[in-house]
This record gives C-alpha cells, sequence and structure tokens, in this order.
C-alpha cells in the first residue's frame, strides 16, 4: 500500500534520466498523446468547473427566486451598520442551492452523457480508462462526492489525474 500511495502522492518522476525521451502524461494508461482521448490539462478542466458552477448558480437562482428585499427586511441590523447590498444577500442565499444543482447537474450529466456543460463547452469528457464503457451512476456519484471537498481534485499523479479520477478508474479526456 505504501508503495502505491508513496509513487502516486510523489508525482512525476523527479529525475531526468527516469522517463525515456517521448514518454507523455496518459501513456501508461494507453492513452494517445494527443486528440480525441488524450489527457486533458488542468486549466481546461478547472474552467469547465467554473462554467458548470454558473451554470448551477443559474439554474438555483431560477429555483429559488430570492428577494434581496425581503430577506434584507426579516434581518436584524444594528443602528448605524449598513444593510448588507443586494448582490450580498443574493449569493448568500443562493450558496446552498448552487452546490446542490452543481452536485446533482454532475452526476446527472457524466451519468447520461459522459460530460458536464462545461466540460462539453471545452471539448472534453469523463472516461473511463479500465474499458470502452460509460461512466455510469456509481462512478458519477463517487467522483462527485470526492469533488465536493475540492481539495482532492488539486492533487494530482504522474498522468494529471486528480484523486477523484484516481479513485473512480477515469480521466478527463478530449472529446474531440
Amino acid at each position: 500500500m505504501a508503495r502505491i500511495t508513496g509513487s502516486w502522492l510523489s508525482g512525476p518522476n523527479a529525475e531526468p534520466g527516469d522517463n525515456p525521451p517521448g514518454e507523455y502524461q496518459g501513456k501508461e494508461l494507453g492513452l494517445p498523446q494527443s486528440g480525441p482521448g488524450a489527457l486533458a490539462p488542468f486549466t481546461r478542466r478547472v474552467i469547465a468547473v467554473l462554467v458548470d458552477w454558473f451554470i448551477s448558480m443559474g439554474l438555483a437562482a431560477i429555483i429559488v427566486r430570492p428577494n434581496p428585499e425581503h430577506i434584507i427586511s426579516k434581518m436584524t441590523i444594528p443602528k448605524g451598520q449598513q444593510p448588507p447590498s443586494h448582490f450580498e444577500v443574493i449569493t448568500q442565499a443562493l450558496s446552498t442551492p448552487t452546490l446542490l444543482v452543481w452536485f446533482v447537474l454532475g452526476i446527472a450529466a457524466v451519468t447520461l452523457f459522459g460530460f458536464t456543460p462545461g466540460q462539453y463547452f471545452l471539448k472534453i469528457r469523463v472516461s473511463r480508462v479500465d474499458a470502452e464503457a460509460p461512466v455510469g451512476f456509481v462512478r458519477a456519484l463517487v467522483r462527485q462526492l470526492i469533488l465536493l471537498f475540492v481539495i482532492p481534485a488539486l492533487f494530482t499523479d504522474s498522468d494529471g489525474r486528480g484523486m477523484h479520477d484516481r479513485a473512480t478508474g477515469t480521466a478527463l479526456v478530449y472529446s474531440r
């Protein structure tokens, strides 16, 4: 176990002589170096999450329809203190609904289509690395549960996959 996690946590080999020339991220997984099926870069994955978050925020606003005037009128504001702005009230009212919509959207979209709306716009998708099969509900659920904690997605292995992808046997790859 220590050997597996140690090699994963240590990231890519630090010594330049250990990797033969021409090696690339995803080679050990049997993925191509470029084009459809190649691993997507970290920046593209982060932008996809941000797009998904803003879509989820819009959907949450449609569902919840927060009324800032009503919320501010219910607040107890000490004398001499300014009430919060409408923007602050709305973003606070939408924080939990946005997270819930993002969570459900991620599971449903990856289960049904293999990508979220943000991933679709950025031409990437979630793919299983162990078989040519759909991701499925259980893998999408576990992947999204781990993504809730954000930090595991920042730790990547030598192939550039986050802990959520490694745990579920998936990878974010170019779709076209």
